[in-house]
């Protein structure tokens, strides 16, 4: 089977790299893709955006399975159109990837069907969200509607934090002003990740990862700087809780209105003294949760996006390594600020451990070159008995790396090394 990876960051390269042991694969395809995914795909230069030729391009690569990495492509519709051409596409539909695109959106889903989160409002005026600031005063939580790259959730922990936070959301910073305002939770987060097939729901694993730039999660939030599997604060207990109360009943929401959820579900959770609550949904793997989870992934990743695809989740099972995983993210320093490109990576040449990864993420050849070409540059990924090890071999390997512009946390892992 041909298949076509979309995407160009660190799960990608995860995800490529995964798919690229599977049995069922002839040919691997990826646009626009890194170097290190071009070690084991053919990298093509498409337009995404242009769904006619994504489409053309499949019939005339005879590509019968596209995997959709990022959450833009998505929301765009991109499988809704591959579906029409009669191309397989894994990921979910334009309006049910509309529990990431839009805030509101999922907000309003888990009001109707009883499903636990944080109270909220929905906003379009500012003045009327600054009314409802001053009703409900600081800590509070300020989200942008739409999508906004991991960049448009404010914890305020002042009404002027908030009020910063408001402005910036109606300034356009983020596409069109709107925006959901939240009640502050407290509690530790965690990431649950299941297949659905529009019907039947499949359990992943779960993860845990470090939003804040700097030790001891401090600084502005990032895209993420580092993660771990399994999450040591999800029991099986609180898992089959979070699977009946918030995944399953936003499953049979979505089918209930005629858009059945078919994809990866990733739910953000924060676990409070009245049990797991949502804080998010995203509509695809997490980065760089996809990282850890694709370590520990014992069984092949192509057969279980199929039969999501074709709707068979019931009649197949999931194996996990019980091995940690841990990835350490190296950033261009600056990140998630200002941060300078094209600074010369070298040392990934090297033997590495065979329980070692490094995932390419914002990078590129220049001139015979490795150079970093994005925020977040390499995610050094590591499987060990313990936390502990595997937190040790993933260092290890961070120091071997020759790139003096970069940076990382040097901290990832603490909660489960704690636990």
């Amino acid at each position: 089977m041909n298949v076509l990876l979309i995407g160009s960051g660190g799960r990608e390269h995860a995800l490529a790299w995964a798919i690229s042991a599977s049995p069922l694969l002839t040919r691997l395809y990826c646009t626009p893709g890194n170097p290190g995914i071009g070690e084991v795909a053919e990298l093509v230069a498409l337009d995404v955006t242009n769904h006619a030729a994504v489409i053309a391009f499949c019939q005339t690569q005879n590509i019968k399975f596209v995997v959709v990495g990022p959450e833009a492509p998505l929301v765009a519709g991109l499988v809704d159109d591959l579906k029409r051409a009669g191309i397989k596409a894994f990921g979910p539909s334009k309006f049910a990837a509309q529990l990431e695109g839009s805030k509101g959106f999922t907000k309003d889903i888990c009001a109707k069907y009883n499903i636990p989160t944080a109270a909220y409002g929905r906003f379009k005026d500012l003045e009327k969200a600054h009314a409802y600031l001053t009703q409900h005063g600081a800590p509070i939580v300020i989200k942008a509607d739409g999508l906004a790259a991991g960049k448009g959730v404010t914890v305020a922990m002042t009404l002027p934090e908030a009020k910063a936070a408001l402005a910036e959301i109606f300034s356009g910073r983020f596409g069109e002003a709107e925006c959901v305002i939240e009640e502050f939770l407290e509690g530790e987060e965690a990431s649950f990740f299941l297949l659905s097939d529009g019907v039947h729901t499949l359990p992943l694993a779960t993860a845990q990862d470090h939003k804040r730039v700097g030790d001891g999660d401090t600084g502005p939030n990032t895209g993420g700087m580092g993660a771990y599997s399994p999450a040591p604060c999800m029991t099986d207990a609180l898992c089959a809780e979070a699977l009946e109360k918030i995944v399953t009943p936003t499953v049979r929401a979505l089918a209930g209105m005629g858009h059945p959820y078919v994809g990866v579900l990733y739910a953000g959770l924060i676990l409070t003294k009245d049990g797991p609550k949502l804080i998010e949904y995203n509509a695809r793997f997490g980065d760089p949760e996809t990282q850890v989870l694709m370590l520990r992934l014992r069984d092949d990743i192509l057969t279980l996006m199929l039969a999501t695809v074709d709707g068979t989740l019931d009649k197949i099972s999931v194996r996990w390594r019980d091995d940690f995983a841990l990835t350490v993210v190296m950033a261009a320093k600056g990140y998630p600020n200002d941060y300078v490109k094209g600074t010369e990576i070298k040392g990934l040449d090297q033997d590495f451990s065979e329980d070692l990864q490094v995932f390419h993420a914002g990078t590129a050849m220049s001139n015979g070159k490795l150079v970093a070409n994005g925020g977040r540059v390499l995610n050094v990924s590591a499987l060990g008995k313990t936390a502990a090890e595997a937190q040790q071999k993933a260092y290890a390997a961070v120091d071997k790396i020759n790139w003096p512009e970069g940076f990382c946390r040097r901290d990832i892992g603490w909660r489960a090394i704690k636990a």
